[in-house]
């Protein structure tokens, strides 16, 4: 299928793939530097397929085939472009599916839109992660060099290109942390996490269990990494949809 976009009034456009059928329709809110065209966000409208159920996923600021340099991305950015797609490409609640990065997208979104918010699965929750997962990692050196020099570029532990952690992503992204108090979400909330995840690791999910209200599900997958992209973790992955999407009446 071809991307369409629509366009925001700072100019830049959103890029995204939409496929008809049955509600509720499944928003897929994907990872730090990941695009649409994921091994995850694939399998996953090709899922929605089989089931007829309408699926939609998207491209945030500086990423995939959406405009704008990724350099210049923030929390803030990139929670505005999924409000966008709510807003404008969504009717009626929604299941958000987010992974890594995209899960902390979900709870924002979720937050700020409850009425277009129907169920929520995480996907290896990154959840905080600018604070909690990097800015907590850095040595002095490296804390330095972001904000005196104003980024660090950071190798990439999957044969990508190393990429830049900015100054503005670390101290935007302080403006939407989640994990020092309650998190409030009065929708049914599933997460899925590795337990040999070396970015957000598996004790990260359940402290996000324990700030979440309400009965979250956790499925702990022992040998899973970070991407959740083999057949079996997949196959988990869908068993935890079906399941949220049964539960929302789906």
């Amino acid at each position: 299928m071809a991307h369409q976009t629509i366009v925001c009034e700072n100019g830049e456009t959103i890029a995204y793939l939409r496929r008809g059928g049955k509600l509720p329709q499944i928003l897929w809110l994907g990872g730090f530097k990941s695009d649409m065209g994921g091994t995850k966000a694939r399998a996953l409208d090709d899922w929605a397929a089989t089931r007829g159920q309408a699926y939609l996923r998207f491209d945030y600021f500086g990423h995939g085939a959406s405009s704008g340099a990724f350099a210049d991305g923030t929390i803030s950015r990139w929670l505005a472009d999924a409000l966008a797609v709510l807003d404008r490409l969504c009717e009626g609640p929604q299941v958000l599916v987010g992974s890594s990065m995209g899960a902390w997208i979900a709870l924002l979104a979720a937050k700020a839109r409850p009425q277009k918010v129907g169920g929520l699965l995480l996907i290896a929750p990154a959840v905080d992660f600018t604070e909690a997962l990097i800015w907590a990692r850095m040595n002095d050196e490296i804390r330095h060099d972001v904000m005196h020099n104003g980024f660090w570029v950071r190798p990439s532990r999957y044969g990508e290109s190393p990429y830049p952690i900015t100054r503005g992503l670390i101290e935007d992204g302080r403006k939407h942390l989640l994990l020092d108090g309650p998190i409030e979400i009065k929708v049914p909330v599933h997460i899925v996490q590795g337990m040999q995840d070396p970015d957000v690791p598996w004790e990260h999910a359940t402290t996000l269990m324990e700030r979440l209200s309400g009965n979250p599900v956790l499925t702990l997958i022992r040998e899973g990494d970070h991407r959740l992209s083999s057949p079996a973790e997949l196959a988990r992955v869908e068993q935890a949809l079906d399941r949220l999407l049964t539960e929302v009446g789906g």
